[in-house]
């Protein structure tokens, strides 16, 4: 299907990662990671970011997770809250805590947004960032 050129799109990408994470691939989808890194640079989408991610923090790769989001943040991709803790909690691990403490402070806001009763209601955020 790759090799006609058909369903090369980010959700076949982001699918494609899911299969190789859970078949326990990581190999594959990190040599896959960097060929879609390099091959559609400037298109990638934070989904994509954060399954990656997603696959470095389940196998307990710190350092990895720590490079995606450099690359993310290079190109000027927000994370999402819950990448946001897995790349703080990677920080940790490595034991850089003030980097750790950067990354909490710029990406995650003073206010979050919940669902109550059928509305969307914004409150304001514990700061307890150590709560892993």
């Amino acid at each position: 299907m790759f090799g006609k050129g058909q369903g090369m799109t980010m959700g076949t990408f982001d699918t494609l990662l899911l299969a190789f994470d859970m078949d326990q691939r990581v190999d594959e989808a990190q040599s896959f990671w960097n060929m879609i890194l390099h091959t559609h640079e400037r298109s990638i989408s934070r989904r994509l970011f954060s399954r990656m991610i997603s696959i470095y923090a389940h196998h307990n790769m710190p350092h990895h997770i720590i490079e995606v989001f450099a690359d993310m943040e290079e190109l000027g991709v927000k994370p999402d809250e819950d990448t946001t803790r897995k790349v703080a909690r990677a920080f940790k691990n490595v034991g850089e805590t003030e980097k750790q403490q950067l990354v909490l402070d710029k990406y995650l806001s003073e206010w979050k947004y919940i669902h109550f009763k059928g509305e969307r209601v914004r409150v304001r955020r514990k700061y307890s960032w150590n709560d892993d």
